[in-house]
C-alpha cells in the first residue's frame, strides 16, 4: 500500500468519528508490516476525559487483533486543519512507543497538504521502555 492509498484509509476513518461535541472529526490508518491496515476515528464522550484520539484508536484496534509493537509499517492522519494536522502529546507517546522512532507518519488535511516525519521527530527525547530497568 503506499502512501496516497493510507491517506484514502484516513479520510475514511475521518468520516467514521463520533465528534459530536467538537465536531472536529479526525481520522487515521496504521499500515502492519504484514499489510493490513487499522483505521482509527476520534470518539468523544460527554465525560471529556474519556475521548480517544483518532492516531491511539489505530494503533490500539491493531493491538486489540493480535499485533505487537514494532510490526507497523507507516501511520496517516487526517483531519480538517489549516496545516498539516499534528497528533497530540499523548498520541505522540503511544505513536513512539508502538511504533518506534523511527515509524514513517504522514500527516495531512483535507486541502491534500502533506507533511512527512518519524514518531522520533514528533518526540524528541521520548520516553520509552528503553528508560525502564526492564530486568526487573
Amino acid at each position: 500500500m503506499n502512501k496516497q492509498e493510507l491517506i484514502a484509509e484516513a479520510n475514511a476513518g475521518r468520516e467514521l468519528a463520533y465528534a459530536p461535541y467538537s465536531r472536529f472529526k479526525v481520522g487515521a490508518a496504521l499500515l502492519c508490516k504484514d499489510g493490513r491496515v487499522f483505521r482509527g476515528c476520534n470518539v468523544e464522550n460527554a465525560a471529556y476525559g474519556l475521548c480517544n484520539c483518532a492516531e491511539r484508536t489505530a494503533f490500539f484496534s491493531a493491538i486489540a487483533h493480535g499485533c505487537k509493537a514494532g510490526d507497523f509499517a507507516m501511520l496517516a492522519v487526517t483531519g480538517d486543519t489549516a496545516e498539516p494536522i499534528s497528533p497530540c502529546g499523548a498520541c505522540r507517546q503511544v505513536i513512539f512507543e508502538l511504533g518506534g522512532k523511527d515509524l514513517p507518519v504522514v500527516l495531512t488535511n483535507l486541502k491534500n497538504e502533506v507533511m512527512e516525519v518519524t514518531a522520533g521527530w514528533l518526540l524528541p527525547h521520548g520516553f520509552g521502555n528503553s528508560d525502564l530497568d526492564m530486568q526487573r
